[in-house]
C-alpha cells in the first residue's frame, strides 16, 4: 500500500501528503493517527503538530517560513497561514565531512564525445553562429534559413504539414511522422542564436554579454564560431577577443568575425559569410566522437516549473546522480540563487574554501539588495504554478531545489559569465529564470543540463542537451513528447533516490554519447536568453 504522508527530516513539523488526502480522514503516520483537517491535494503541506501563530515552520531540517495564525495538528499550510522566513546566514560554523557515494561501478566507464585541443571534451560537435548586438539578428535568420534548408537540418514540422495539407484540400493527418531533409554533414550540428542585447544597456551588460558569447565559443561542444557584428555597438569586437583571450590565451578553434559596416552590402557580406563557414563547417565534420573518462563531463542542473514533488524524488535523485559525477572529478553545476534562499548556511559550510564560503555570501546579498531596491525580493520567487503545487515559500522551494546539488563539497563560486575551472560541485550566480539560469551554465563551461520539472517545461539549449527529468508520473504521461526520464516511482516506494540517481547517469552517458538525442534536442529547442542585470538606457 502506497504510503500517504511523508517526513522529509527527522526535525520537519510540516509534512508532505502523497496522495489526496480529504478533510476528517484519519491517515496512519509514525505510530500515530492524523486527522486531516482540511481537503488537501496532493504535494501539499500538513502540519504534524499544533503550530501557534508566528511559529517557525521546518522542512528538510531548515526553517523554511513561519504561521500567520494558528494551525491544527493536520492541518493545511497555505499561502494564507504561512509567509516565508529563513535563518540568518554567517562564515563557516562547523568543518564539512563528507561521505561520497560508491563509485567502483563508474570509475572505468566512458562516453563517447568530441575531443578538443584544450583537453575538453564535447558532448555534441556544432558550429555556432550569433551576432554580438541584436541589429545583425535578421542577417543571422537570413543565415539560418539558407543552412537549414540546404544542408537538410530543418524538418518539416507536423503543423506545416498540417497546414499543407488543408491548403491542398486534403484530409488532415497529423499523424504523420515530420519529413526530414537528407544531412549533408553526419558528424556537426549547425546552430545559430540571436538576443536583445550588444548595444543600448550598460556598458556592464554588453561586457557581461561578451563574457558569456566567449564562453559558448570556449564551450567544448563547440567546433568553431561565425560572429557578425554591425560595428558600432557597445559590445565591440574587441570586448569578445579580451573575453576569449581571458580564458583561453590559445584557443585553438576558428571563430570567424564579420563587421558589417566595413563589408559593403548585406548581399555581399552574407555570401562572403556562406563562402567561409562553410569551409569551416566542412572541417568540423571530420572530428569523430571518441571515448573519454566521466571526468570530462560538466553537468547543469537546473530545475523550472517545480511542484511540491520535485524536492522529494526528481531532485534529489539528480542530486545523487551529481554527488557520483562529482566523486569521479566531474563538474556538476548548481546555479538559480534565489532558489538557494534559506539553505545558505549548509552551503557555506560545504565550500572548500573561505574565499568562495565568502563570495557566496557576498553575492547572495548583493543579489538580494537588488531585488529589493526595486520592491520585490527573494520571497516573492514562487510562481503560481509553484505555489498552486505545494510550494508556497522561497525558502521551501529552495530547500528542494538545493537537492540537486547532492552532498559534495563545493569547490568554487562562480559569477555569472565566469568558467568552470575547478574539479567538483562549482555554485554559479545566476536568475532563477528557467532559461537564463541555463544559458548561463551552458556560458560557464556545462556540455550536458539535466532539467527537473513537476510541472512541465520544454526549455533547451542551442549547444548542450538538456535532459528532462519529471518529478511525477502523472506529468510524464501527460507531456511525453518533453520528458526524458520520470522519477514518479520514488513518490509510489517502488524505487530508491539511489537506484533512481544512477538512472539519471546512465541515461547522461547515452545522450553525451550520441546514443539518445534528448526530447528538447528532437524538438528543436534552441532557447538563449542572457541575463541583463542593469538597467537599459
Amino acid at each position: 500500500m502506497q504510503q500517504r504522508l511523508i517526513k522529509v527530516h527527522e526535525d520537519d513539523n510540516v509534512g508532505i501528503a502523497l496522495t489526496n488526502l480529504s478533510e476528517g480522514e484519519i491517515v496512519p503516520f509514525q505510530n500515530d493517527n492524523l486527522q486531516i483537517q482540511n481537503l488537501t491535494n496532493a504535494k501539499h503541506k500538513i502540519a504534524l503538530e499544533e503550530l501557534s501563530k508566528d511559529a517557525k515552520i521546518t522542512m528538510y531540517g531548515v526553517l523554511v517560513g513561519k504561521t500567520t495564525k494558528p494551525i491544527k495538528k493536520g492541518g493545511l499550510l497555505t499561502t494564507e497561514n504561512v509567509k516565508h522566513q529563513s535563518e540568518s546566514v554567517q562564515g563557516r560554523t562547523e568543518k564539512y565531512r563528507w561521505n561520497p557515494p560508491d563509485i567502483s561501478k563508474w570509475k572505468d566507464r566512458t562516453f563517447l564525445g568530441y575531443h578538443r585541443p584544450d583537453g575538453q571534451v564535447g558532448t555534441q560537435n556544432v558550429w555556432l553562429f550569433f551576432p554580438l548586438v541584436f541589429c545583425e539578428n535578421r542577417n543571422i535568420q537570413i543565415l539560418k534559413d539558407a543552412f537549414e534548408k540546404e544542408l537538410g537540418l530543418g524538418k518539416i514540422s507536423r503543423q506545416r504539414q498540417l497546414l499543407r495539407q488543408l491548403i491542398q484540400g486534403k484530409r488532415p493527418n497529423v499523424d504523420e511522422d515530420a519529413v526530414l531533409g537528407e544531412r549533408t554533414f553526419e558528424n556537426v550540428e549547425v546552430k545559430f542564436i540571436t538576443h536583445q542585447g550588444g548595444c543600448g544597456g550598460t556598458r556592464q551588460d554588453s561586457e557581461m554579454l561578451a563574457r558569456l558569447l566567449a564562453g559558448y565559443i570556449k564551450n567544448p561542444n563547440v567546433a568553431g564560431a561565425t560572429v557578425l557584428s554591425l560595428g558600432c555597438q557597445n559590445l565591440q569586437i574587441g570586448l569578445l577577443k579580451d573575453a576569449l583571450k581571458s580564458l583561453d590565451n590559445d584557443l585553438q578553434k576558428p571563430v570567424l568575425i564579420y563587421e558589417q559596416q566595413q563589408m559593403g552590402t548585406v548581399e555581399e557580406m552574407l555570401n562572403t559569410i556562406i563562402l567561409e563557414s562553410f569551409e569551416g563547417i566542412k572541417e568540423a565534420n571530420t572530428i569523430e566522437r571518441k571515448p573519454a573518462p566521466l571526468s570530462k563531463i560538466n553537468m547543469g542542473l537546473e530545475c523550472g516549473g517545480s511542484d511540491g514533488f520535485s524536492g522529494i524524488s526528481a531532485n534529489p535523485a539528480l542530486g545523487y546522480a551529481s554527488d557520483i559525477l562529482a566523486a569521479l572529478g566531474g563538474s556538476p553545476m548548481l546555479s538559480e540563487f534565489p532558489e538557494l534562499c534559506g539553505v545558505e548556511q549548509e552551503l557555506v559550510n560545504r565550500c572548500v574554501r573561505d574565499v568562495d564560503a565568502e563570495r557566496f555570501i557576498d553575492l547572495m546579498k548583493a543579489y538580494e539588495q537588488s531585488a529589493e531596491r526595486v520592491g520585490s525580493g527573494f520571497d516573492m520567487n514562487p510562481s503560481p504554478g509553484n505555489i498552486k503545487d505545494g510550494l508556497i515559500t522561497d525558502a521551501m522551494k529552495s530547500a528542494g531545489a538545493a537537492k540537486k546539488g547532492g552532498t559534495s563539497p563545493i569547490q568554487a563560486v562562480l559569477d555569472y559569465g565566469q568558467y568552470v575551472t575547478r574539479a567538483g560541485l562549482n555554485l554559479l550566480c545566476t536568475p532563477g529564470n528557467d532559461v537564463e539560469s541555463t544559458t548561463g551554465m551552458v556560458g560557464s563551461g556545462a556540455n550536458i543540463v539535466v532539467f527537473t520539472t513537476g510541472l512541465g517545461t520544454p526549455t533547451g539549449n542551442p549547444i548542450a542537451p538538456v535532459i528532462k527529468v519529471s518529478s511525477n508520473t502523472e506529468m510524464a504521461k501527460k507531456m511525453p513528447d518533453i520528458i526524458d526520464i520520470d522519477t514518479g516511482p520514488i513518490i509510489r516506494g517502488e524505487t530508491s533516490i539511489q537506484q533512481m540517481g544512477e538512472e539519471i547517469l546512465e541515461y547522461v552517458i547515452k545522450v553525451a554519447s550520441g546514443e539518445i538525442t534528448a526530447k528538447a534536442d528532437i524538438l528543436g529547442q534552441d532557447d538563449f536568453i542572457p541575463w541583463k542585470r542593469g538597467v537599459s538606457l
